[in-house]
């Protein structure tokens, strides 16, 4: 019977302890609230968010957006596959976040990105062969070969031309062709790399508007002018 009493007196103890201290408990933690991307652009559905204090995890929904309930001074992790994974510290003013995940590309990290989910197959065959400039980021380059050089996959950069791999050729060269604001061009080093406003990299069946002109591939360049 004694011990029966004091088991009653600890859990009233614990009941008391429990009742003071949640509140408390409850006024350092709070919801914040984020969105994914990748390439600056597209949503990122499907990826785990963690928060290192409170141990609470979500997924982004289909537009990338994800609530989770973080201490005052948490870290929220996210790590998918395919991607670079990324740490964030939450301040106490930290109410909202925005987070490009960098792609890692290859192509079975290409199978892991749409396998699970994370971004549609057509967004991100977009996405590989599109080169935007923010920033100014594009001013860092020297000239437009370094510019293109190893930010697209399959496509490399020799003796001052841009070959596009995997594409079929029917003419003598393998250099792909240039086109320029609307203009086909014969060169292309002449772009000054901080005048870029975009880049892509066409091939296959896209690349057939321009008909036997287009058979290694075609390099698109917009410029702010």
């Amino acid at each position: 019977m004694k011990r029966i009493l004091i088991m009653k007196q600890i859990l009233i103890y614990v009941a008391g302890l429990l009742f003071i201290t949640s509140p408390v408990l409850l006024s350092q933690t709070r919801v914040v609230y984020g969105k994914l991307k990748t390439f600056n652009t597209f949503p990122l559905q499907n990826v785990e968010v963690t928060a290192k204090k409170t141990g609470a995890a979500v997924k982004s929904d289909s537009l990338g957006r994800f609530s989770i309930v973080c201490a005052r001074k948490d870290v929220i992790r996210i790590k998918p596959k395919a991607f670079k994974p990324v740490s964030r510290k939450i301040g106490d003013e930290t109410d909202s976040l925005e987070i490009n995940l960098i792609f890692i590309d290859s192509e079975a990290n290409r199978q892991v990105a749409t396998g699970y989910g994370y971004i549609d197959q057509r967004d991100l065959n977009y996405a590989v062969s599109h080169l935007e400039q923010e920033n100014n980021e594009f001013c860092n380059y020297l000239n437009i070969f370094d510019l293109i050089r190893g930010r697209f996959p399959g496509v490399a950069v020799t003796n001052g031309m841009v070959v596009i791999r995997g594409v079929n050729s029917i003419n003598l060269s393998s250099e792909a062709l240039y086109v320029v604001d609307g203009v086909i061009m014969s060169d292309i080093s002449w772009v000054r790399p901080c005048e870029v406003r975009s880049i892509d990299v066409l091939k296959d069946g896209i690349s057939a508007m321009y008909g036997s002109r287009g058979a290694n591939g075609v390099v698109v360049i917009e410029t702010k002018r």
